[in-house]
């Protein structure tokens, strides 16, 4: 074997390496969920007397969801005179129309509700936010996206915890308005499910650092002030003001006995847009916030380890089509080499990284009271759909590295619900891009790599290289289908009836 080959395998084992322990972390965090299930939080005492709460509603061209969002939010249970509601609008189509008809129906019917347009997107969503906040009138800002539907209840039980001094913020967890559209909503529900019951409720309940998501969660103003305000040099503005609160000592809760439902993306670019924006978000934050941390003379070891592991997650993608590249040639190698014996030392890592996949997510669908079966049977999907979404998310990680800037991409809403999706204007559909041609190009390069491996009978390797093929072709061939057809739109539910208000 020669030395360019020796080297070529060194480094394929260390990038295996390196993803292994990503992989693993995974397990770190189900052993934290388990170990501190029950460390249910609780208010610190009874409150004496409500505080004044603001709701903002911060959207952009979002005619699909916007009355419905209105609606739900209108609804919670709260004293009049103790709630308000900001419509912070930066639409330039229709959204704007319908928004200001429906805060005017409710602004009849009693409820402290205003609209607020603005002409620029100037710093986008965070940038909505900050000029609201100078307008809110509460001392508490609760913050819902477009595509959610709160419970009626959701102040009555958030608000309490604030009673303690040191709760600057509590998030509740996300459901799911349309899981059941497609086996890719299945997949995202099954992945948020994930991060925010096993994560989540690992990182809170164990002292660690943990993030509000952006929506569905409510904030002491005093907090968001104290930790710098809205900022928006990187793209999670969310995940970049969790952490510079929690460096300033405040306290966060997470309830994921609370639930708001949302809608996640029903296309295959939508969720590609939606993914590259949060993992691009979480690299900027990362070299903002990790220097600070890591130097910190007062955080335990534990909470700086969680919070590398937590943001800089998003460089395994990076080193995941690295691995796609070097997988087949690795193969080819050993065999001619007569290597064949140490194909087998890949079985341990690739285990490391992809089974733990598989027990985070049938611990999660455990904790969700599934059936064995509804919690193993889209296993193999989600695992594939992950690793075919790795060029799109290692090309935002470079391009957060390289400090490239980019503008805040919203996710286009349908308002779908169950299996049902209204239609889909092209406005509202993404721009075309090289990233499925390049996965596209590994899918093809993965079935060579399938075709040799089963006519060598190398059989170790075949199921990883399938879950490569599979997922490379999947995600590739869906955007490229979703492209050529963006002059169409989806095809249209049935009406629904029109709320009462």
């Amino acid at each position: 074997m020669s030395p360019a080959e020796i080297v070529f395998l060194a480094v394929y084992f260390a990038v295996l390496a390196v993803l292994s322990l990503y992989g693993s972390h995974r397990y770190r965090m189900a052993y934290l969920y388990y170990r501190h299930k029950y460390k249910l939080p609780t208010p610190k005492a009874p409150m004496a007397k409500l505080p004044r709460v603001t709701v903002q509603l911060p959207i952009f061209n979002e005619m699909y969801v916007v009355e419905r969002l209105v609606d739900s939010v209108c609804r919670i249970e709260y004293p009049r005179d103790l709630f308000e509601v900001q419509v912070l609008d930066d639409s330039t189509d229709e959204t704007c129309g319908i928004a200001r008809a429906r805060v005017e129906q409710w602004r009849e019917k009693g409820v402290d509700i205003v609209y607020v347009h603005r002409t620029n997107r100037q710093g986008f969503k965070a940038g909505a936010l900050e000029n609201g906040l100078h307008l809110a009138k509460g001392e508490f800002v609760a913050v819902f996206d477009a595509d959610f539907v709160p419970s009626p209840d959701f102040l009555t039980r958030t608000v309490p915890f604030f009673v303690d001094d040191k709760v600057g913020m509590v998030q509740v967890r996300w459901g799911h308005l349309n899981r059941e559209f497609s086996i890719l909503t299945q997949a995202q529900s099954i992945l948020l499910d994930g991060h925010f019951l096993i994560e989540h409720t690992a990182r809170n309940r164990s002292g660690c650092f943990f993030n509000f998501n952006g929506t569905a969660g409510i904030w002491r103003r005093n907090t968001i002030k104290d930790a710098g305000g809205w900022q928006h040099d990187t793209l999670t503005e969310d995940l970049d003001l969790s952490y510079r609160a929690q460096l300033k000592g405040w306290q966060f809760i997470f309830l994921p006995e609370i639930i708001s439902p949302a809608e996640v993306p029903v296309d295959m670019n939508a969720f590609k847009s939606q993914q590259h924006r949060w993992a691009k978000g979480s690299i900027q934050t990362a070299k903002k916030l990790l220097p600070q941390i890591l130097r910190s003379k007062t955080l335990p070891y534990e909470v700086k380890k969680e919070a590398f592991f937590h943001l800089s997650n998003n460089m395994a993608y990076l080193l995941m089509v690295v691995l796609a590249l070097m997988m087949p040639i690795s193969m080819v190698l050993r065999l001619r080499h007569g290597l064949y014996a140490t194909l087998w030392l890949d079985l341990p890592v690739f285990l490391a990284s992809t089974a733990s996949v598989g027990f985070f997510y049938v611990a999660t669908g455990r904790e969700l009271g599934l059936s064995w079966w509804n919690r193993v049977k889209y296993l193999p999907f989600v695992m594939s759909l992950g690793i075919g979404m790795a060029v799109n998310q290692a090309k935002a990680v470079v391009e957060a590295l390289l400090d490239k800037q980019s503008e805040f991409t919203r996710t286009p809403k349908t308002g779908s619900e169950g299996k049902n999706v209204k239609a889909v204007q092209k406005a509202y559909r993404g721009k075309r891009n090289w990233v499925p041609v390049v996965e596209l190009l590994f899918g093809l390069y993965f079935t060579g790599a399938v075709w040799f491996a089963i006519s060598e009978e190398i059989w170790t390797s075949l199921p990883f290289l399938i879950l490569f093929q599979m997922g490379f072709l999947y995600v590739g061939v869906s955007s490229m289908l979703e492209f050529r057809g963006r002059s169409k739109s989806v095809e249209s539910a049935p009406a629904q009836a029109e709320p009462t208000v």
